[in-house]
């Protein structure tokens, strides 16, 4: 069992509150060691309720399997 595996299996006995906890921590370490783009993350997370209508719309479910 690699070591995704093992974390994994340790984190679904953990109730739900501690499991993001985990997951918040995860998120720390990409920052840390330079895995993730906070700043465009935060463009993104800015922008989607004005563009929720947009992206969410019937006519363009043909897009959505992309």
């Amino acid at each position: 069992m690699g070591t995704a595996e093992k974390i994994y299996q340790e984190v679904r006995r953990l109730p739900d509150a501690l499991a993001r906890e985990v997951l918040d921590f995860i998120g720390y370490l990409e920052t840390k060691h330079g895995l993730r783009d906070v700043q465009a993350e935060d463009l993104k997370a800015a922008q989607e309720p004005a563009m929720r209508h947009i992206w969410d719309n019937r006519e363009d479910e043909i897009w959505d399997g992309m």
